[in-house]
C-alpha cells in the first residue's frame, strides 16, 4: 500500500474516532504546583499546559472530536481550553468538548477512576456515534501520531 493510500486510509478512520482525555487528575505529587489547578492544567515551557500534548497529538493525526472530561480544580484547565483550542470547525463536526463530572449515575460521588469516568459519559460516546473511541491521559508528555495505530 503506497504511502498517500494509507495517509487517506488513516484519515478515514481519525475522522470516526472520538477522543476522551482524562483530564481531572489531582496530581498530589507536584505538590505547589498542582495546589490550584488540576495537573493536566500545569504550566510547562511558558504559555503551554499539560493538556496541551494529548490535543496537539489528537489534531495533528486528524482526530478533531475530542471530549475533555475534568474533575478537579478544573476553572484554569477550561480557560485555557476556551482560550485555546476554539478554532476547530462545528460546522465540519469538528469540536473540543468539554465535559465536567456531573455524578451522571447516582447522586453519592464523583468518578472513581478511568473507567468510571468512561462509564458516566457513555451517553454522550453514544450521542457522537463514533466507530472509534480513543482514550488518552491529559498528563501525559509525548508526541504521537494516533493513525497507524488506529489503523492496526
Amino acid at each position: 500500500m503506497s504511502a498517500a493510500t494509507t495517509s487517506r486510509f488513516v484519515s478515514r478512520l481519525t475522522r470516526q474516532t472520538l477522543a476522551l482525555i482524562l483530564a481531572g487528575g489531582r496530581g498530589s505529587r507536584l505538590k505547589h504546583l498542582t495546589l490550584w489547578r488540576a495537573k493536566p492544567a500545569t504550566p510547562f515551557g511558558g504559555k503551554y499546559r499539560i493538556i496541551d500534548f494529548p490535543l496537539s497529538n489528537c489534531i495533528n493525526s486528524g482526530i478533531r472530536r475530542v471530549c475533555v472530561l475534568t474533575q478537579y480544580k478544573a476553572h484554569s484547565l477550561i480557560q485555557h481550553i476556551q482560550r485555546g483550542w476554539g478554532f476547530l470547525r462545528g460546522e465540519f463536526g469538528e469540536f473540543v468538548e468539554l465535559l465536567p463530572a456531573q455524578q451522571r449515575i447516582d447522586d453519592s460521588s464523583w468518578y472513581r477512576g478511568t473507567a468510571d469516568a468512561v462509564y458516566q459519559n457513555m451517553d454522550i460516546i453514544r450521542m457522537h456515534e463514533p466507530d472509534f473511541v480513543l482514550i488518552l491521559a491529559g498528563d501525559h508528555i509525548y508526541k504521537m501520531d494516533y493513525g497507524p495505530m488506529l489503523a492496526r
